[in-house]
């Protein structure tokens, strides 16, 4: 689902990993949650809800990922060879539900979705030889296409 990167260690952190793992002595492990309660865990995330604005703006960002789709900026489709599938974006809702359920909200914001956009998209699209020519990182192409798709407009209320 994500794509974390995760750098060496520094030079304490590696012997401490050293020290730990080199020694006869084995840390107890501890169950810390039963089957039971992962599964009542997972029931209340998949209950947060994901609004048709929150959903609208995923899957325009997803289809911007294209350079064979219409909405796709230019530079997608100079730069990408391949872009995201739906799994994609179910794969953003899923991150944003996580982010909601541990601020404690009953539903999913296009803040959330901003949040896990590129952990969750990194690894989905395949940027090309232009895009290594120009030192660009998918990272680089998800950030500019945060900043090129727009969040979608929320309609004002209206009194009857």
């Amino acid at each position: 689902m994500f794509n974390i990167k995760v750098d060496y260690p520094s030079l304490a952190e590696e012997e401490k990993i050293l020290s730990a793992t080199s020694n006869a002595e084995k840390p107890e492990i501890r169950k810390v949650l039963s089957a039971k309660a992962i599964q009542f865990l997972q029931k209340q995330i998949n209950q947060i809800q994901a609004t048709p604005l929150t959903i609208n703006y995923v899957a325009r960002l997803v289809r911007a990922t294209r350079p064979g789709d219409p909405s796709a900026p230019a530079f997608v489709k100079e730069l990408v060879d391949w872009g995201a599938g739906p799994r994609a974006g179910q794969y953003l809702i899923a991150g944003a539900r996580a982010v909601a359920a541990m601020d404690g909200r009953p539903s999913i914001s296009v803040k959330d979705v901003r949040r896990v956009a590129v952990p969750v998209l990194r690894h989905r699209l395949s940027t090309n030889f232009q895009a290594q020519a120009e030192n660009m990182r998918s990272e680089d192409v998800i950030e500019r296409l945060l900043v090129e798709v727009p969040e979608p407009p929320i309609p004002k209320y209206e009194r009857g």
